[in-house]
């Protein structure tokens, strides 16, 4: 596929809670499992994020591994090219030694949708659970309950997003959305 796209791709770790990137108008967060990943597209306003769109793709369990981590990245590449965002984040993958197959089931939904993201160019960014846990509600440990409670808080949502996995997509994507810098050059009018 031939890109023409004159932007360079940023791909790395977040440093604490900061990113050194640009901030953008759409952050696509994606929460990676090989069942189902969830995703949550945020708009930055002059005011709060807002919500635009959260769902989650789901693989056909009956599939092959590779049929469905096929499905798994041609459902982001889809998804990437309907709502156009311009920063991706996603969850780190990080040591389960309760359940180390989960880890490696989400290594490989990880694969797909960074081949995906990668493959259109788009910054991304990695957040450990941690992180995330931090910066949406002050504690690197807090509950499930909390980070989705923060969500809902921070979105102005009415309830709790729906699925779990729709819920973490949107902590993901806020994480990212305040962890974003804002250039010197958007702050200072040009003479």
């Amino acid at each position: 596929m031939n890109h023409t796209s004159n932007r360079e791709p940023i791909m790395g770790m977040a440093k604490g809670n900061c990113f050194a990137g640009e901030a953008s108008d759409l952050y696509l967060g994606i929460d990676p499992g090989l069942n189902r990943t969830g995703y949550s597209l945020l708009r930055r306003t002059s005011t709060r994020p807002k919500l635009v769109e959260g769902g989650v793709i789901r693989s056909t369990e009956s599939l092959t591994l590779a049929e469905r981590v096929l499905e798994i990245g041609s459902g982001i590449r889809e998804l990437i090219s309907d709502l156009n965002p311009q920063a991706v984040a996603i969850e780190q993958v990080f040591s389960m030694p309760r359940n180390p197959k989960t880890a490696v089931l989400m290594a490989h939904a990880r694969g797909a949708i960074l081949f995906a993201v990668a493959e259109a160019q788009l910054p991304l960014v990695h957040y450990t659970p941690r992180q995330i846990k931090k910066l949406l509600t002050g504690s690197g440990t807090a509950s499930k309950e909390q980070v989705q409670e923060a969500v809902q808080r921070e979105l102005r949502l009415k309830k709790i997003l729906e699925p779990n996995d729709v819920a973490d997509a949107a902590a993901i994507a806020l994480c990212h959305y305040h962890s974003a810098r804002i250039q010197i050059n958007q702050l200072v009018p040009s003479a």
